[in-house]
């Protein structure tokens, strides 16, 4: 039984918390680079630019690469061999925020309350914690910070089986269409397909987490996955939703088996800022 203290983990999810916010993945500048190259639109490339260079002022200056440094969502995988020690997982997991919002100057956005008074917590806790159980002894965590703008469009729709394949990209080219600049394109857009309510939403928003434009390993739903995007980008939004042929940067879709009575659909748009670090323990 292998042994991961309490303070590694406080540690570990303030350092995430912190490149999260001020880092953006090789995988994502790459397909932002792509989308310059593939933009038609003059003030759409312009756009493209000074998303490109406001990434390289954050890594070079440590800085929230947006003012809006989300709710904390965190990943864990905790192996079945594992043992935590010297505290809870959730206190560390909340600790580690705390510390990272703190001594990162990201901005505090999580208000208790949420239907009445809205007071601000003033340290970006609680995190919102998925766990599951794995196989081994390691602890991997990740950290998903999500924007308002981006997790406002998000929508859920209990299709007819007989709507089918079509039904499917008809109900997520419609949300994309409804969101418009909202999630402040291009964006990465998160399906699932499948499973229970909660099961489709936690698949979409999963799929985030994929290295951006990477195919499912299913070939049915990579061809989905082409045609959703090519519908979205022939909607004309554009970067940041001044015109032009890059909407959306990728499709992601996630799939579970469902009930014989049900197809539920979740969408879950990711804005250009794409920002997840993740560590293992």
């Amino acid at each position: 039984m292998r042994e991961i203290g309490y303070q590694e983990i406080v540690d570990t999810v303030a350092r995430l918390s912190m490149g999260a916010n001020y880092y953006l993945g090789q995988d994502l500048l790459a397909a932002l680079r792509r989308a310059k190259e593939q933009e038609e639109s003059p003030l759409g490339r312009e756009v493209l630019d000074q998303i490109l260079e406001n990434a390289q002022v954050a890594a070079e200056e440590r800085m929230p690469l947006c003012q809006d440094t989300g709710m904390t969502v965190v990943y864990l995988e905790l192996g079945q061999e594992a043992h935590l020690v010297g505290g809870g997982l959730t206190e560390a997991v909340n600790e580690g925020v705390r510390r990272g919002y703190e001594e990162g100057y990201l901005r505090k956005s999580v208000t208790e309350r949420p239907f009445s008074a809205r007071i601000n917590t003033k340290d970006n806790t609680p995190a919102v914690i998925h766990t599951e159980i794995v196989p081994g002894d390691r602890l991997k965590i990740t950290v998903l910070p999500k924007g308002g703008g981006s997790e406002n469009m998000s929508y859920l729709k209990m299709l007819s089986p007989a709507a089918g394949r079509q039904g499917v990209i008809d109900f997520v080219v419609e949300s994309v269409d409804r969101s418009g600049a909202n999630p402040c394109p291009p964006t990465i857009v998160g399906v699932g397909v499948g499973g229970t309510v909660d099961k489709a939403m936690d698949l979409a928003k999963r799929s985030l987490l994929r290295e951006v434009g990477a195919p499912s390993p299913d070939p049915e739903v990579v061809e989905l996955e082409r045609d959703i995007l090519e519908a979205v980008n022939r909607l004309g939004i554009g970067p940041m939703g001044f015109g032009g042929r890059v909407t959306a940067l990728a499709v992601h879709i996630e799939t579970f088996p469902c009930h014989i009575a049900s197809l539920p659909v979740a969408v879950n748009l990711q804005c250009h800022s794409a920002r997840h670090k993740s560590a293992v323990l």
